[in-house]
């Protein structure tokens, strides 16, 4: 029978449901440069049963998106104003430098920032992001420092990008809303439970789903059935009765016959 189909719920029978049982769905955003798939992974195999939705998020949005309820948690790109956010930093992220097709860098596999005095750099924020950005390197006009991960994920026709030291490195972290902040929320009976949400940065974490501080892994499991036994009731057969004399010699010491004629 479906849900439409069965018979309304009392008031009484209602209150009885205790909320943290009602499936919710989680939903998480991410900036570019973050690959999410593994952690959406784990988390089919573990949480069949509560859905998971992901969306992307530019660095402007990556706050927003927790405040105005869009997402229950987010990977942001340090540093972010923290006030009500739990933050987890979890990875660094590796610089690099991007030129236009044809720029003398593309002969190193590595290059320093102290080489570069003479160039001109991009502010990418002014310019509205990382991919705008890389169509105005592609067309000459300068050079721009991102993270490697986002340099691929737009990979814009035309440009060249190579590994920088001597640069500041930017951090990853997962985010969300304190508790309290939580509570204060004018949707706070739609949003997912702690545990749900707890189980999802233990996935993150690396934690293993045998693990005591994962959620899931406090519920107890079902009881085996015992196996059946086997070995059968029948009768026992009887003992054949001895055909031959026993060996005389079985179970003496070597040599313990007396030798000679019989």
């Amino acid at each position: 029978m479906s849900a439409a189909e069965e018979a309304p719920q009392t008031p009484d029978e209602t209150a009885a449901i205790p909320a943290e049982d009602a499936v919710r769905e989680l939903r998480f955003a991410y900036v570019a440069g973050v690959t999410p798939g593994k952690w959406i992974r784990r988390w089919e195999e573990r949480m069949p049963d509560v859905p998971l939705h992901s969306f992307m998020s530019d660095d402007g949005t990556q706050l927003s998106v927790l405040r105005d309820g869009s997402a229950d948690l987010s990977f942001v790109r340090l540093p972010v104003e923290r006030e009500g956010l739990n933050v987890i930093p979890l990875y660094e992220e590796q610089p690099v430098v991007v030129a236009p097709k044809g720029h003398e860098i593309s002969v190193f596999e590595e290059v320093a920032l102290a080489d570069f005095d003479a160039e001109t750099f991009l502010d990418v924020a002014e310019l509205g992001g990382p991919e705008a950005a890389l169509q105005v390197v592609a067309s000459g006009a300068g050079l721009a420092i991102l993270p490697m991960s986002v340099a691929r994920h737009f990979n814009v026709k035309d440009t060249v990008a190579r590994k920088l030291t001597g640069a500041p490195t930017t951090q990853i972290a997962l985010a969300w809303l304190n508790e309290a902040t939580r509570e204060a929320a004018a949707d706070a009976a739609d949003q997912p439970t702690g545990e749900v949400i707890e189980e999802f940065i233990g996935i993150v974490r690396g934690r293993t789903a045998q693990s005591s501080r994962q959620p899931s892994a406090k519920v107890e499991p079902p009881k085996k059935e015992p196996k059946p036994d086997r070995r059968g009731t029948g009768v026992k057969k009887p003992k054949v009765a001895q055909r031959y004399a026993p060996n005389p010699d079985k179970g003496r010491g070597k040599g313990s016959r007396k030798k000679g004629k019989r």
